[in-house]
């Protein structure tokens, strides 16, 4: 039981980290992104385990989309996802909220030919406009899939259920959804504490974005449905996934986080 007690007291801790992220969202992002000084396996960035491992895992659900249209990754970073979609579709569009994280994708992808970017609130009013632009840039018109990873559950309701709506004329009638999320279900301490954090010592990814970031919450079922309405959406599929994050217990192995994915389409009128 002592134990189960003594992560709680990281909590004063956890509140002088992330005293100073800024609250408007878009800062704190853009700040984020601008003060990372590497990406993968031994970068700052938490998410990015620098390995196709995670993706290669939902390769058979993301491949029941139509692998002819092109993918538009959404809230792309520094687009290590996107560079690994551009293997298995014609073009894969990375649009992120961060300016500095699209800048950062570009640099990094700069050899494929195939994959491109662009800034773009997909929570927007106009954004499947923004979104339709960018895939002009890229030579599309037309439907597309899209692929989400660890966006929504940084999200608001309102804001889940805007980007899901903005979703809708992207995907038209030959498109779909795929997502995965982090759906942790433990309180933050006990979040944190998953991914290593100690009284002690916490690893150093994980306090750069305590630091900088919102805490995030959580995305499953009950959440997708919300967001995702029956009115709009057929789900296809749904079920647990395992986010990995860069190695932080272990050099060689990323850490992992419980996830929810969903495969989905829009239900057509």
């Amino acid at each position: 039981m002592f134990s189960a007690l003594r992560k709680y007291l990281l909590i004063p801790r956890l509140i002088r980290l992330s005293s100073g992220a800024p609250k408007d969202p878009l800062t704190a992002w853009d700040r984020y992104w601008g003060d990372i000084r590497s990406t993968g396996a031994t970068g700052d960035v938490l998410w990015d385990s620098g390995s196709d491992h995670e993706l290669n895992a939902y390769l058979p659900k993301v491949t029941q989309l139509d692998q002819n249209l092109p993918v538009v990754d959404v809230g792309c970073g520094n687009g290590s996802f996107t560079r690994l979609l551009a293997r298995h579709f014609p073009i894969a569009v990375g649009l992120d909220y961060s300016a500095n994280a699209v800048e950062r994708a570009r640099q990094e992808s700069k050899d494929i030919t195939t994959a491109s970017f662009a800034v773009c609130d997909v929570t927007a009013p106009d954004a499947a406009a923004t979104v339709a632009a960018a895939l002009s840039e890229a030579g599309w018109s037309g439907d597309a899939n899209v692929f989400i990873r660890g966006v929504l559950h940084v999200l608001d309701s309102d804001g889940r259920a805007a980007l899901a709506a903005n979703l809708l004329p992207v995907v038209g009638t030959r498109g779909g959804v795929f997502l995965a999320e982090t759906n942790f279900p433990g309180t933050p301490v006990d979040y944190v504490s998953h991914l290593g954090a100690t009284r002690k010592s916490i690893p150093g990814p994980l306090e750069w974005a305590i630091r900088g970031l919102p805490m995030p919450g959580r995305f499953g079922a009950r959440q997708r449905a919300k967001a995702f309405p029956t009115a709009d959406w057929n789900l296809v599929e749904e079920g647990a996934a395992n986010i990995e994050t860069r190695p932080l217990s272990n050099p060689s192995d990323p850490d992992v986080i419980p996830g929810y994915f969903a495969l989905l389409r829009a239900r057509l009128a």
